[in-house]
């Protein structure tokens, strides 16, 4: 490996920031970046599949492999784009001093990929080495052998707790004033507010004798009246809901994102409110991402595919039951979201089986949506076609896999950079709906 006297940082990559993004290369700027062979191995042993680190896996090795034409991967390698530095894939893993494999006794890729980091601070004395690692752990081993250390995140997120909810609270609003929006339906927003709100942002705006549930109607600049709709048997129960259904049925927002705790009625509404607009769309399509408890793989579970499947289905089966069970097995309601079914006008699927599709004519329900990546949700969103409308919904605290946070997830991703488009409306639902005892655990465990 050659010596480049440019070179003021070198970043180690570790195998988890690669499987969240294939793009990585482009995010340090002018420094350079090392990629330990070990991590070259455990990504081809993620390159066959569906999911979205296969596809990421894939994507950086043909990346590599475009970069390194003509050259030694030892070498440091140009990387193509502006202001862009230089990497290179370093071979010897086992020359460290301290030897991180005998430190922590085992001869792993972790502990291996850690004696790269040792051995560039030996050999780039006036340049630092930073182990960038989503992998918690590894950065705390990484500290005890005083390698600096990094996160990964695509975006510089704010903090949940402040994240953009898409409802405000507004007090001491003059009774005339709520008076006017309930009478004529609307107000300017200049006589509730002091600057432009964002599009379709949520409003209870009161004082201490009335009050009125609004929104923003960007195209006309007014605060509007919104009432309380019922969808299919379902009714909202609280002023959050009441937004989410006004969201949900407005056929001006293409995309609608819902987040929230369990219980808060995410799925429900989204589910009940795409069955009654069902004349406007040819099908609805709901589907969510696998994924797998306790690293077990589909193919663990018998059966067929549609077998392995419908365990990872069943949550969306039960809120389709719970909308059915509105009405009696007798009503034209009930029978009708079996033929919707059977007739395929409504359809429960993985998420994976989206690939290569155009979505036209769709109202298409992504559950569990904290689980995808910000490139997955880019590729189901650039999916829609004529008339599609999307809704993510999901819970920004309940992550089931390893690459994703709070804060680097596809779904807190989109709320964030999207919040303020007039094809979007977003609400975070908080107050939980189904049962005391659910609430308990949401706010005590």
């Amino acid at each position: 490996m050659t010596t480049d006297k440019k070179m003021k940082k070198i970043y180690v990559l570790d195998t988890s920031v690669i499987l969240h993004d294939h793009s990585i290369f482009t995010s340090f700027g002018k420094d350079n970046v090392a990629v330990p062979i070990s991590v070259l191995e455990e990504l081809d042993t993620f390159k066959k599949g569906n999911d979205n680190i296969n596809f990421e896996a894939r994507e950086f090795l043909r990346k590599i492999d475009d970069l390194s034409t003509g050259a030694t991967l030892q070498d440091w390698i140009p990387i193509r784009g502006k202001e862009l530095g230089k990497f290179c894939v370093v071979m010897s893993e086992k020359k460290a001093k301290p030897d991180a494999c005998a430190v922590f006794g085992e001869d792993k890729a972790d502990n291996r990929i850690l004696n790269v980091a040792i051995q560039l601070q030996t050999r780039y004395r006036k340049r630092q080495v930073v182990l960038v690692s989503k992998d918690i752990n590894l950065r705390i081993k990484a500290k005890s052998l005083s390698i600096h250390t990094q996160g990964y995140q695509t975006e510089n997120y704010r903090p949940v707790n402040t994240r953009y909810k898409g409802r405000t609270t507004i007090t001491d609003i003059p009774t005339a004033v709520i008076d006017k929006i309930y009478q004529q339906g609307s107000c300017h927003y200049t006589e509730v507010l002091d600057d432009r709100p964002t599009p379709n942002h949520y409003f209870i705006i009161k004082n201490e004798s009335s009050s009125v549930l609004a929104y923003f109607n960007a195209d006309t600049d007014q605060i509007e009246h919104i009432h309380k709709t019922t969808c299919y048997g379902i009714k909202p129960r609280n002023a959050e809901q009441v937004f989410a259904m006004h969201a949900l049925l407005n056929d001006k927002v293409k995309l609608v994102t819902i987040s929230g705790v369990a219980g808060t009625g995410k799925t429900l509404l989204a589910l009940s409110s795409a069955i009654e607009q069902r004349r406007d769309f040819h099908q609805i399509y709901l589907a969510r991402p696998i994924i797998p408890l306790s690293n077990k793989d589909i193919g663990f579970l018998p059966g067929d595919i549609k077998s392995k499947l419908n365990p990872y289905m069943e949550p969306l089966f039960d809120n389709l039951k719970t909308i059915q069970n509105q009405f009696r097995e007798t009503d034209k309601n009930y029978q009708r979201i079996k033929d919707m079914q059977e007739r395929e006008k409504l359809v429960i699927n993985p998420l994976a089986y989206i690939r290569g599709r155009s979505l036209s004519n769709i109202i298409f329900i992504v559950d569990e949506a904290q689980n995808l990546t910000p490139h997955e949700v880019k590729t189901i969103i650039t999916r829609a076609g004529e008339n599609t409308k999307i809704i993510f919904t999901g819970d920004v605290h309940q992550i089931d896999t390893p690459y994703l946070d709070t804060q680097s997830n596809g779904l807190a991703y989109l709320i964030d950079r999207i919040k303020s488009h007039e094809l979007h409306a977003h609400v975070t639902l908080e107050k939980g709906e189904r049962s005391e005892l659910a609430n308990i655990a949401n706010d005590l465990l």
